[in-house]
């Protein structure tokens, strides 16, 4: 199947170049997707590692047959993922590593999450959901994403060690990008297995810290601090953000929790930071932040993303006045909006109390 690659613009006359071909790359970029988790599944790039294999190889070790093999690995090298050097013959690129889960930076945790079966049924409603502001995997599984996480230990811990392969990068960032060194206590709130907080402790040797979060989502994160030597410097508070957020912290941070949730529930996330925070104390949050209009030259997958928090848990990616308008409603006032260079799309917001005038 082939495509021809120009269209005419019924208003102009003009053909648009490759106007069908990228419609047809981002139709097929759900099988390519298949073809990476195919790839994850069969350990391709644990297999090829940095030598150069055969197919046949490759299929040896994985239980596979050598003619299938060769298909995939050259769809792979077609994706950028692999390098054919001679026929039926392949090394691993430096995209293609990070499918390696020994690689520092892989993300084969995070592409088994979003090939999820679990994760794509909810897509295949998005029109159902555009059309009645329905979550859909709601009315597909008959409960809440994270109640189904709560109930599925396996794909909760993926999706822990998902979330803690995309944090790093803004884990990278963030401990430089602000001056944490000011505070004596930092919460992260709905930390996970502690993955950012920890970056921010070892480059602020005098902060402590907690990390706050359900019994499911602090599963691995007393082995994080005992990796990254902080047991004593941090702890784990189990509990419920909708309902408080543990005293005693200067600041609280709130990385990648506030899009999960339509603005009721991220109000009542922020006010409960709120009724806790010391009048010198700073509320950070740490999402993307939309530009009034879309540039589609820097948007990136922030809008895909945006679909996914529709779909999967009725949350959304939000405008700086959206988020205005949260923190107002939880009697905090948004003092500024930084960019985190190197974590992009991501974004530092620092919240802090709104003065009562009388």
């Amino acid at each position: 199947m082939t495509y021809d690659d120009t269209t005419t613009n019924d208003t102009t006359g003009v053909r648009d170049e490759g106007a069908r071909e990228l419609v047809a790359r981002l139709v097929f970029g759900s099988l390519a997707a298949q073809t990476v988790r195919a790839a994850v599944r069969l350990r391709v790039m644990e297999l090829i590692g940095d030598k150069e294999r055969t197919a046949a190889e490759v299929a040896a070790e994985a239980g596979a047959r050598a003619q299938p093999m060769t298909r995939l690995l050259r769809a792979l090298a077609s994706l950028g993922l692999l390098r054919e050097h001679t026929a039926g013959s392949f090394s691993v690129t430096p995209a293609g590593a990070t499918l390696d889960p020994g690689h520092p930076d892989s993300i084969t945790s995070l592409v088994r999450m979003f090939t999820e079966p679990t994760m794509l049924r909810a897509w295949e409603h998005l029109d159902d959901s555009v059309r009645t502001g329905d979550v859909a995997f709601d009315a597909i599984f008959g409960r809440d994403f994270f109640a189904h996480l709560k109930e599925s230990p396996e794909l909760s811990a993926e999706f822990n060690a998902a979330m803690s392969q995309a944090v790093r990068a803004t884990a990278a960032v963030l401990p430089h990008a602000y001056d944490f060194g000011r505070f004596t206590t930092v919460t992260d709130v709905g930390g996970g297995d502690g993955t950012l907080l920890s970056a921010v402790l070892r480059a602020h040797p005098s902060l402590t810290g907690v990390i706050y979060d359900t019994q499911e989502g602090l599963a691995q994160a007393p082995a994080t601090l005992e990796l990254q030597g902080l047991t004593k410097r941090c702890s784990l508070v189990a509990g419920d953000f909708f309902r408080s957020v543990p005293e005693g912290a200067d600041a609280f941070l709130i990385k990648s929790i506030l899009h999960d949730w339509p603005d009721e529930q991220a109000v009542a996330i922020l006010r409960h930071c709120r009724e806790v925070l010391p009048p010198s104390g700073r509320v950070l949050i740490v999402e993307p932040v939309l530009p009034e209009v879309v540039d589609a030259e820097t948007a990136g997958l922030t809008y895909l993303t945006d679909l996914n928090m529709m779909v999967n848990v009725g949350g959304r990616e939000r405008t700086r006045p959206d988020f205005e308008e949260l923190c107002r409603r939880a009697d905090l006032t948004l003092t500024s909006v930084t960019p985190l260079t190197r974590a992009e799309p991501f974004c530092l917001l620092e919240a802090t109390a709104t003065r009562v005038t009388t």
